[in-house]
């Protein structure tokens, strides 16, 4: 593990984010000193992450850390860490679903878990909600096969297919589906919903900000008050969700959302969140659908409910379809599409130890 001799890590893409893999055997103990070595190897803090792997966006600034399962209904554990690109921050206050789906590869890649030969199910053990998610991945000649058919937006080509189902995820970080026991709330005058189906979403009227919902990105990125005034709505939201001062975490993330233009269910404009997504967390587009489909919250009127349980969440990038399996009024599952692909295996040396 001495930093002269690098440290054995994949980089790998998960649907549309990217982050550097590590076994726990190959990282520090202690949380403290582990989170200073990634916040090495990554190059943070820097806008442009320009001494490490990092690449100067909260998209590709992500670890990922496999071991052993430490239950019994699980094939292998997985910690997502946030790596801040220009604070020197790590967390693992959220999950991530982009990334999830590399994690069955990942696993397969370093032996933590046996290919069988055509597909592999993998219960993965997310640590930081406690939660499990099956994945299916393709594993011809029991070997990982990252070549197939299936398209994602937001990502070029087409790769193999990887699978993902969740159950029983609401309230995943914040002990409950709606935080605060109601489908809308206020905060500084604008009707919200708080909201929790895997990843704690604040979900919004565009139009209550005088926007069609349509912006790209980079018009928000530069719309500086707008940024401002949902900040310090994300900062009384985050008590509200049970979440404590939340100045220091990447959530809650911060949903605009708008009528849907592409034959989708509903159009999002997501802050991740301080900067603007250019797509959307898959975790997020699961909280987005829970939300359609819950009487009186913010995204219900604005919704076409599909007419089966696959629900289109439009983003900039497309669309990101999600899966609920409904029984009732409860929402009893919930999945998705996503691909991944190894992009390099080796060794990553992390950055000199900054100078006080």
């Amino acid at each position: 593990m001495a930093d002269d001799r690098g440290i054995p890590c994949l980089w790998m893409r998960g649907g549309t984010s990217k982050a550097a893999v590590f076994l726990a055997s190959d990282l520090p103990l202690d949380d403290t000193a582990r989170d200073r070595l990634l916040l090495r190897i990554m190059g943070s803090p820097d806008p442009r992450q320009i001494d490490g792997i990092g690449g100067g966006d909260p998209l590709s600034s992500k670890v990922a850390i496999l071991s052993p399962p430490s239950r019994e209904d699980a094939d292998v554990d997985y910690l997502f860490l946030q790596v801040f690109v220009d604070q020197p921050r790590v967390t693992a206050a959220q999950p991530c679903g982009n990334i999830l789906a590399a994690v069955g590869p990942a696993a397969l890649e370093r032996g933590l878990v046996a290919a069988q030969d055509g597909e592999t199910l993998l219960r993965i053990h997310m640590r930081n909600t406690g939660e499990i998610a099956q994945a299916v991945i393709q594993t011809p000649g029991k070997r990982v096969s990252y070549e197939g058919g299936a398209e994602i937006d937001g990502v070029p080509a087409a790769h193999a297919p990887v699978q993902l189902i969740f159950h029983n995820i609401a309230g995943a970080v914040c002990g409950a589906l709606l935080p605060t026991g109601r489908p809308s709330d206020m905060i500084d005058g604008i009707a919200c919903t708080l909201i929790d189906h895997g990843m704690p979403v604040v979900l919004m009227r565009a139009a209550d900000f005088g926007l069609s919902g349509q912006e790209s990105p980079e018009t928000l990125e530069a719309m500086n008050s707008l940024k401002a005034r949902i900040e310090a709505m994300r900062l009384q939201a985050g008590p509200m969700m049970g979440l404590g001062d939340v100045r220091a975490q990447s959530i809650p993330k911060m949903a605009l959302l708008a009528p849907p233009v592409c034959d989708g269910a509903i159009a999002t404009r997501f802050f991740i969140p301080h900067h603007v997504h250019k797509g959307i967390g898959a975790l997020a587009a699961v909280s987005v659908a829970a939300g359609c489909v819950i009487p009186g919250s913010v995204a219900h009127p604005l919704a076409e409910q599909p007419g089966s349980d696959r629900f289109r969440i439009e983003h900039p990038s497309g669309l990101t379809e999600i899966l609920l399996e409904r029984e009732g009024a409860d929402i009893c599952a919930a999945g998705f599409q996503r691909t991944a692909r190894k992009l390099m295996d080796g060794l990553v040396f992390p950055a000199p130890e900054r100078l006080a």
